[in-house]
């Protein structure tokens, strides 16, 4: 495990300074937290220089001494897992720190921009939802929203247990998520949300690995010199004029049986914000380094369809993120995202050659080619119109199975058909498929949909398309010698209907890399 810190005696965040003499726990130990089964547990934190520092939990009894800043560090034995509450102690000196209701099971880090910062409350079926969220085994810690230029040693956050009155606040696709694992594991699961809406991958991801990256190099540079001439104050006038005038907006449109509008975009500071390369990286999540965990899952990418360019280039940036992650934490650290839903205004035409249609691809090509990592394919639970689909328990699901299989080793499809080859027979392509499960269907028993097909022209036409066996098969009249295939190839590729039997959706994909 490789920890990546620097000094824990002066811990700043906002306008806190700790005393150099108080014993001092990471906002993660704390009453109800749940702790990694057969892992290492790391428990860290700072006090007195030199004094001894003694942690013991389940049986164990950690000793060590703070070094001459202060800083501690004891490591626990992997633990079997455990649904009862125990308590854990800390002494150091004549101080004595315990944490309460203390459970070890899996702990999932759940990251992303706004559609994981979803909460249950504004997802489908609410009050049946909350009617059963009773789970003492099921806890998520909920991550303060904050940014820094530097990294960080502590964020702010709570654990809180499932409760028909806590799951409101939760993360819907981390809490169904951790649902379906608790359910089908057995055991206690703890989740961590760390996510902002509208934020890129660049600010999730640690400086040093995207210094390689000429576009993050340019936008340090401009906004840095944005940053000189930024009247903070004006702009925070501006900002609430708006935000006024948007609340005024939405009561008429209440008023009126219309959909209020959206918020308004608030402006930051260029480089004193969310949005700047790293900054959430910093204050979101090498805080809680190392505190130990099965993997993260990941639900973003809409910050990053700002062209097709940019599109392209995710799949090298999510890779970027997730072994930069692994390297912070273990190389056994598992990595599961959500590719983007269906989105927007459905089009006639054969293909759409979009961001979103493109970023598809970059997730897509990651699933396939990045060890420990994996998608849930949601290209048939979006919502036109909004951007927040509130199916998130579709989402959560899907993302569960993936975990379920790769990490604890059920035998079950995890996910829907992976486009793998492609052959050139005369008028007819055939496409290859893995992750068939018990075979092909056309989920609604209608003839295949969203397959185009092009030849030497590239030009697209909607083709015909039928399963055959464990393939399919595309033609068109028209496209003698066909070149490619592309499927669901658009911002919403509506009613898209390749699936596995198991009910799971085949990914986009194409063929050609034009």
């Amino acid at each position: 495990m490789s920890i990546k810190r620097v000094g824990c005696l002066l811990v700043l965040m906002g306008w806190h300074v700790l005393a150099v003499a108080e014993l001092y726990l990471p906002p993660l130990f704390a009453d109800g937290m749940v702790l990694q089964r057969n892992k290492p547990v790391v428990v860290w934190g700072s006090t007195e220089p030199a004094v001894e520092v003694r942690v013991a939990f389940a049986g164990q009894d950690a000793v060590t001494r703070a070094d001459e800043k202060g800083c501690f560090r004891v490591v626990l034995q992997p633990m079997e897992a455990s649904a009862d509450p125990r308590v854990m102690t800390i002494e150091a000196g004549d101080e004595l720190r315990t944490v309460s209701n203390v459970l070890v099971g899996e702990v999932w880090l759940c990251s992303g921009q706004s559609n994981m910062q979803w909460p249950v409350s504004s997802s489908n079926d609410f009050e049946e939802e909350r009617a059963v969220a009773s789970y003492p085994g099921l806890r998520m810690f909920l991550t303060e929203l904050t940014f820094a230029l530097e990294p960080q040693e502590q964020v702010e956050g709570r654990w809180a247990v499932t409760t028909p009155q806590s799951v409101a606040g939760f993360s819907a696709v981390a809490y169904f998520f951790g649902r379906e694992l608790h359910e089908e594991l057995g055991v206690p699961v703890g989740l961590i949300r760390s996510a902002w809406g509208g934020t890129a991958i660049e600010a999730w991801s640690p400086m040093d690995s995207l210094v390689k990256y000429p576009h993050v190099l340019d936008a340090i540079k401009h906004r840095q010199k944005q940053g000189e001439t930024f009247d903070t104050e004006a702009v925070n006038r501006q900002n609430m004029a708006d935000l006024e005038a948007w609340k005024k907006a939405v009561e008429v449109a209440k008023k009126r049986g219309e959909k209020p509008p959206r918020r308004p975009f608030w402006k930051h500071h260029p480089v004193l914000s969310q949005h700047y390369p790293a900054n959430l990286y910093h204050a979101m999540i090498h805080p809680h380094l190392p505190f130990s965990m099965r993997g993260a899952i990941w639900y973003q990418g809409e910050a990053n369809t700002h062209s097709i360019e940019a599109a392209k280039l995710y799949r090298e940036l999510l890779e970027n993120m997730t072994m930069s992650w692994r390297d912070a934490w273990d190389d056994s650290f598992s990595f599961y995202a959500v590719q983007l839903v269906n989105f927007m205004e459905p089009v006639k035409a054969a293909v759409q050659d979009s961001a979103w249609a493109h970023i598809r691809q970059s997730f897509l090509d990651f699933h396939k080619e990045v060890e420990g990592a994996g998608i849930a394919v949601g290209i048939d639970v979006g919502e036109a119109d909004d951007i927040h689909p509130r199916d998130k328990q579709t989402v959560g699901y899907r993302l569960a199975q993936q975990a379920l299989v790769h990490d604890y080793g059920f035998e079950r499809v995890a996910g829907g058909p992976i486009y793998e080859s492609v052959e050139m027979k005369g008028s007819q392509v055939v496409l290859h498929f893995s992750d068939v499960g018990s075979g092909l269907m056309a989920k609604d028993g209608e003839p295949l949909r969203w397959f185009a097909v092009a030849g030497e022209d590239q030009a697209f036409v909607r083709a015909k398309a039928e399963i055959v066996g464990e393939t399919v098969v595309v033609h068109h009249p028209e496209v003698k010698e066909p070149k490619a295939v592309r499927y669901a190839w658009a911002n919403n590729p509506e009613g898209c209907n390749l699936f596995n039997n198991e009910g799971f959706p085949a990914s986009p994909f194409r063929t050609d890399d034009w």
